[in-house]
């Protein structure tokens, strides 16, 4: 669970780098300021996860069931939250109807806080 939780800090956070130097530089070309200003938010949301799941893969050992909640939590909230953003971002400028992604934010949203719950909780 160690190996698992470190890689997908640091994949994590080798994507939020590279995406946030696109967003910086290639996509405020192509997609509005509003809609790379949410982009931003996902790439910011996710390099706070890859920054705690290095975290959490350094200091826990993974012997309580709220560690490995945690992780579970804040890797797929992550995921749903993040990509579900990045996707809406750019629907415009595919002229694609994304809008099913809608509902997918808030609930990748609500599974982070699960997990940053059951962190805390593993600290009690």
């Amino acid at each position: 669970m160690q190996t698992v939780t470190l890689v997908l800090g640091a994949g994590f956070g080798i994507l939020a780098i590279t995406l946030g130097a696109f967003g910086a530089h290639a996509f405020k070309k192509i997609i509005s300021a509003d809609k790379l200003a949410s982009f931003e938010v996902g790439v910011r949301y996710q390099m706070y996860s890859a920054l705690v799941l290095l975290l959490i893969g350094f200091s826990c050992d993974f012997t309580l069931y709220s560690q490995r909640l945690a992780v579970y939590g804040i890797a797929i909230g992550t995921i749903l939250f993040s990509f579900s953003i990045y996707l809406l971002s750019f629907s415009e400028y595919w002229k694609a109807n994304l809008r099913f992604l809608g509902p997918i934010t808030p609930l990748g949203g609500l599974l982070m806080i699960v997990g940053w719950a059951s962190l805390l909780v593993s600290f009690l």
